[in-house]
């Protein structure tokens, strides 16, 4: 089993999570939880998708929290 940090954004009515170690890993839902739970399941079939193509199975990453102003 492997872990990754997942980024929820809340945006019109619905929470949008990405995958950062998993380039283009996105998935949404009405709540925190239906969020979470699609993105489960889009990591399932990311990874899949990766061992049928033979390619390796990318690591979590380290994320950093920042302010920056403009």
């Amino acid at each position: 089993m492997v872990s990754y940090k997942v980024v929820l954004e809340y945006n019109e009515g619905y929470y949008t999570a990405t995958v950062p170690a998993l380039p283009g890993c996105i998935s949404q839902g009405r709540t925190k939880e239906e969020a979470l739970e699609r993105t489960k399941e889009a990591i399932q079939g990311y990874l899949e998708s990766l061992q049928k193509d033979g390619l390796a199975i990318p690591q979590d990453v380290e994320l950093a929290e920042v302010a920056v102003t403009a």
